[in-house]
């Protein structure tokens, strides 16, 4: 085995490490993850690390919310009508971000799971389940709706940040109890996911099959444990995981980002 495979595999395993721990934890895009990893030591084009991270984000997130589902954290009913606000809006975000200049806001995602990270470690989500159910159906409804709207429009319009966004909305504002959030973050990921990697791959080239492949396997194989893990650990413990997770791949998300701007 020639030192260029070595290279692709050990970037492969740590790229799917990241984005899987990311997701399973957080219900982060496998993207934010994946793709400055790809391009800064692969020399991949950003298009085509957008399309393997997305089709690797794809059995990531809907094995995570399959075990979220499975030991009842998840919400189907308002994860769905949120989803369908956010896959439309996405649309509209994405078509107003072409008159605007939006290019340097990409990196607000990356801080933003940073600041996300910090915040659970210091602050953590500490609503019930309990508390969660006693917001009338009406009302949720509506404001799944709104939310919605609000994360689809910023992540089209920004091209990024829709796990986080979607996470930072369900537990601030929704009052969601965090593993409920996750869980219902991952299932709306899951066809989000694979409605942009079948819009990317339809548009551009055919990605590299052995990279995709490696990418897919070892970020499904980290979502599955750390989703076990999160299912299984208390909230207090969940909140200092999630928070430690975020940090990291906040930081080193950044400083992957500084390499590929150095000339």
């Amino acid at each position: 085995m020639d030192a260029e495979t070595l290279i692709m595999i050990a970037v492969t395993f740590f790229a799917g490490m990241g984005a899987g721990l990311g997701t399973g934890f957080a219900g982060m895009s496998a993207a934010a993850v994946i793709t400055p990893m790809l391009v800064t030591f692969l020399d991949m084009t950003p298009y085509t690390a957008i399309g393997i991270a997305l089709s690797s984000d794809v059995l990531a997130s809907a094995i995570s919310a399959y075990t979220y589902g499975k030991n009842k954290n998840l919400d189907i009913k308002n994860g769905s009508i949120m989803m369908a606000f956010v896959l439309l809006f996405t649309v509209i975000g994405s078509g107003v971000s072409k008159l605007v200049p939006s290019h340097a806001m990409g990196s607000f995602s990356v801080f933003m799971t940073f600041l996300l990270g910090i915040k659970f470690i210091v602050r953590p989500v500490m609503t019930t389940k309990q508390a969660m159910l006693e917001v009338s159906k009406k009302k949720r409804t509506v404001q799944s709706v709104i939310s919605g709207m609000i994360i689809g429009f910023i992540c089209g319009f920004i091209g990024a940040g829709g796990g986080m966004m979607m996470l930072l909305i369900l537990t601030g504002v929704l009052g969601y109890e965090l593993k409920t959030a996750v869980g219902t973050s991952v299932f709306i990921m899951t066809f989000t996911a694979l409605t942009g990697a079948l819009s990317h791959f339809a548009i551009g080239d055919a990605p590299d099959i052995t990279v995709l492949v490696l990418c897919v396997i070892f970020t499904l194989i980290w979502a599955r444990i750390a989703a076990l893990f999160a299912n299984k650990s208390t909230p207090e413990g969940l909140n200092r995981a999630t928070g430690i997770v975020l940090v990291i791949l906040g930081a080193v998300i950044m400083s992957f980002t500084f390499l590929r701007q150095q000339p």
